[in-house]
């Protein structure tokens, strides 16, 4: 029988998504690298089977499937850690689902796109707080604007704490190349290469550009968009510190001793696995997203704005979601899929719905 390996299972988003798996009625396997923690949530949460898997050998992240089953990784930093179960779920043919927000892996998810139609399964990246709202309310939005040819979506987070593991998946892309579409063409974009301001309940809110999956995801469902950027809301003197620090960092990056001595000093500076905010503090934290369909000037056709519960709480829950969904056989193709060309929109905003997004308009 086909089942769901949770990778990552301790720590923090991989704990809130067992929650939010065993929740819905699932019993997931649980995979980690530390047997003694694995036996201790997993009593926490029932009696679920474990199983110990470590990054460092392959092999063991490999052993956890077999054919037809799912596999949740929520072992980050991506870009430093997240390949083995990419590779396990390929060589397996079993569907992949995780909860990156690293645009350079998000990138190199979408360009095994060929191996995962050929393997005849899925491969759901970034399906969490990033980016599943932003790819909703693009979506919506283009749906009453279908003549759209711009699209601008920013995220919004009220009160944040960040986990360890965020910290250090954002530190590790200072040093990488970003992205955007511009004129219908993925095209190189510096992270914080572009600021401006989002009107927000009658409030401008600063942000700065990100990469995120819907660079990626949107033009394929909306051939004629040509131009997408996807922001970060942050106050103003943040955004314009990120904005130089990218530009200094994307400089010592083309100097190959200069990028070492940075990952080295990040590395030092910045742990993953260190817990995160507590249920107190995630239950005062919430979330907005606002996405602008534009056309050829510029000129915003439509607004589509959702509000959503705090984004670890999301992730968890929405990752449950579509786990349970490709086991069950919800999943409308395979390949490298955006959260709408996995589900369809119907289906994917009745999911984030349920995961704790409400569309405002």
């Amino acid at each position: 029988m086909s089942k769901i390996v949770l990778f990552g299972a301790t720590g923090y988003t991989g704990r809130l998504t067992a929650a939010a798996l065993v929740a819905r009625g699932i019993r997931p396997v649980l995979a980690a690298r530390n047997a003694t923690t694995l036996a201790g949530l997993s009593d926490e949460l029932g009696g679920l089977e474990t199983a110990v898997a470590d990054v460092t050998d392959p092999a063991s992240v490999r052993a956890l499937l077999s054919r037809d089953d799912v596999i949740v990784s929520t072992v980050g930093p991506f870009l430093r850690y997240g390949q083995p179960a990419l590779d396990a779920a390929l060589d397996a043919g079993a569907h992949y689902l995780d909860s990156t927000g690293e645009g350079p892996f998000i990138r190199a998810v979408f360009e095994r796109d060929r191996a995962a139609r050929e393997a005849n399964i899925a491969l759901l990246t970034a399906f969490g707080f990033d980016f599943v709202p932003g790819n909703l309310a693009g979506a919506l939005a283009l749906q009453h604007a279908p003549d759209a040819v711009g699209l601008e979506i920013c995220y919004g987070i009220v009160d944040p704490g960040a986990s360890g593991g965020t910290q250090a998946s954002i530190a590790g892309m200072i040093f990488e190349k970003g992205f955007a579409l511009r004129g219908g063409t993925l095209a190189p974009a510096r992270l914080g290469g572009r600021i401006r301001d989002f009107d927000v309940d009658g409030k401008p809110r600063t942000a700065v550009s990100v990469p995120g999956s819907e660079h990626l995801t949107l033009v394929r469902t909306h051939p004629e968009l040509r131009d997408v950027d996807v922001y970060l809301a942050m106050p103003r003197n943040p955004a314009r510190a990120m904005q130089f620090g990218t530009r200094i960092a994307a400089l010592a990056a083309q100097v190959a001793p200069l990028r070492r001595v940075g990952d080295a000093m990040v590395s030092r500076a910045v742990k993953g696995s260190t817990g995160g905010p507590s249920s107190d503090e995630r239950a005062r934290t919430t979330t907005w997203i606002v996405a602008e369909a534009l056309d050829a000037q510029g000129r915003v056709l439509h607004t589509t704005r959702l509000d959503g519960v705090d984004p670890y709480g999301f992730t968890g829950a929405m990752l449950a979601w579509g786990a349970d969904k490709a086991l069950t056989g919800a999943l409308r193709s395979d390949g490298a899929l955006g959260p709408g060309e996995a589900f369809g929109l119907a289906e994917l905003t009745a999911g984030a719905t349920e995961a704790g997004l409400t569309v405002r308009a």
